[in-house]
């Protein structure tokens, strides 16, 4: 199983669209998905049609109850399920303050699902929708993967609080989780016609390069070739509690994803693809 971490601690920049539709499109290919919403805005469940606290079992009953990821998963399409979020998440942080091993609750959790018996459908690739925040809840989902992915904006301030990011993934690295790896990073909101996203694109890609040599989670992560395409059937999907390829399967952003998972599965994790600018 390949778990990843949709992790960016600025929002807006595309993460919960990442992260719920690059679950579909791995699902539309036949691979058996579960999607866990760590966010307390709970937007990814909402995006999937699922009403946030209408069903009394969510991500925060896995983490501050005996509730396992297996009872609170829920089926929502076809090979995709869901471990829902809830506005009580909010309150974790609190909570969770003089929890001792707070930050691997969610390892221990994931460790328990991947130990039940056969009947119960392990996924093949499980991904993690964080909070915009380097928060317990974060510490949580980087202490419980393998990868993390990274959705950027192809904006002039793209790389602004990066450093910051890559300290908190070098110290769970470190200290909790030695397997954690960044895999790269996806420039989602791109207009190719402007030269300032072109720029960005190179100053990320010449970022991560100076970075090849030195001993870091980092240090092979690479740009997708996929662009994810400024595309408003990507911002209308949400309202309708659809993933893209239920709302809009021939729009830009349904090939921009399908080709983003195709990118995935045929990278292996943490592995250096070629660049393109």
């Amino acid at each position: 199983m390949r778990s990843i971490a949709v992790l960016n601690q600025k929002g807006g920049v595309g993460k919960t669209t990442t992260a719920v539709n690059l679950s579909a499109a791995l699902a539309a290919a036949g691979h058996h998905v579960c999607l866990i919403d760590l966010d307390p805005q709970a937007h990814a469940t909402l995006h999937l049609g699922q009403t946030p606290g209408q069903d009394p079992l969510s991500i925060y009953q896995v983490l501050l109850g005996d509730v396992s990821l297996a009872a609170a998963r829920r089926h929502v399409e076809e090979n995709l399920s869901l471990v829902g979020s809830h506005i009580d998440l909010a309150a974790a942080e609190v909570e969770l303050a003089g929890v001792i091993g707070r930050e691997v609750i969610l390892h221990d959790k994931l460790a328990e699902l991947l130990a039940t018996p056969p009947d119960h459908q392990t996924p093949d690739y499980l991904l993690i929708d964080c909070p915009p925040s380097l928060g317990i809840l974060t510490l949580n989902a980087l202490a419980a993967v393998d990868e993390v992915l990274l959705p950027l904006q192809p904006h002039f301030r793209a790389l602004h609080g990066l450093s910051k990011l890559m300290q908190t993934i070098d110290l769970v690295s470190r200290r909790l989780n030695s397997r954690l790896k960044l895999t790269g990073v996806v420039l989602c909101q791109y207009e190719s016609a402007t030269r300032l996203a072109g720029e960005v694109a190179h100053d990320v890609a010449e970022f991560f390069d100076r970075q090849r040599a030195k001993p870091t989670p980092w240090s092979a992560a690479h740009i997708f070739q996929t662009r994810i395409r400024r595309n408003i059937r990507l911002a209308e999907a949400p309202s309708f509690g659809r993933s893209i390829f239920a709302y809009a399967p021939d729009s830009p952003g349904a090939q921009d994803y399908r080709a983003l998972a195709e990118e995935l599965l045929h990278t292996a994790a943490a592995q250096p693809l070629a660049q393109s600018a």
